[in-house]
């Protein structure tokens, strides 16, 4: 690796966990992206890609939430697919100690791509593993563990308030990739650990299933 005998290094995940004797066999598993750095705060000098490997259910790919939105008795499913996608942002925000900031843009600019709606806010981030953990279907966002975390780590459900923008305005609770789907071809998501310098992006579409 071009390390001098005398240079200091560490190896951690993608977390910026360092890798240490103690949590070897924890961290380090067949397929786990390791960074080797010369210190855990250390700015990437470029970008690295990492793919994610699971093999979801066939009706989780059939159906995908498609079965939660036709049964909507005859109601418009389309706000309640944007309902889930900004019960994500509710939740990330629920612990800001400032402003809570969702933005919901619709974009049909052809020069930027195909139509696309996006949701921006500035909640606590996602860190690789979180953006991970997302992208595997029927992976309950509260029973993640270990350094496969949930996005929604420490999530204590808001007490009911009439009216009010807590994070249980999902209708159907499919999650978010189902809602994606429902709406369009593709899922960008784009995120920034409020501890962290480095941003992370998951690019999910249809025509890679």
């Amino acid at each position: 690796f071009g390390i001098a005998t005398d240079e200091n290094f560490v190896i951690t995940t993608t977390n910026r966990k360092e890798i240490t004797e103690d949590n070897f066999s924890e961290l380090v598993q067949d397929g786990v992206t390791l960074y080797l750095l010369q210190s855990v705060d250390q700015m990437l000098l470029s970008a690295t890609k990492e793919r994610i490997d699971f093999l979801p259910h066939y009706d989780t790919l059939v159906k995908s939430g498609m079965y939660e939105y036709y049964a909507s008795e005859g109601q418009n499913p389309l706000p309640f697919a944007l309902a889930e996608l900004i019960d994500n942002s509710l939740s990330a925000t629920s612990r800001n100690t400032g402003i809570r900031s969702i933005q919901i843009k619709l974009l049909f600019d052809d020069s930027q791509g195909k139509p696309a709606v996006a949701v921006i806010d500035n909640g606590r981030g996602m860190t690789s593993k979180q953006l991970n953990n997302w992208a595997v279907y029927r992976l309950s966002k509260f029973i993640r563990q270990g350094d496969f975390e949930s996005d929604h780590s420490g999530y204590v459900r808001p007490l009911p308030v009439p009216r009010s923008l807590n994070s249980d305005i999902s209708y159907f609770g499919v999650g978010g990739k189902q809602a994606v789907f429902f709406v369009g071809q593709s899922a960008r998501m784009i995120s920034k650990p409020a501890d962290s310098q480095d941003v992370h992006e998951l690019v999910l579409s249809k025509e890679d299933f």
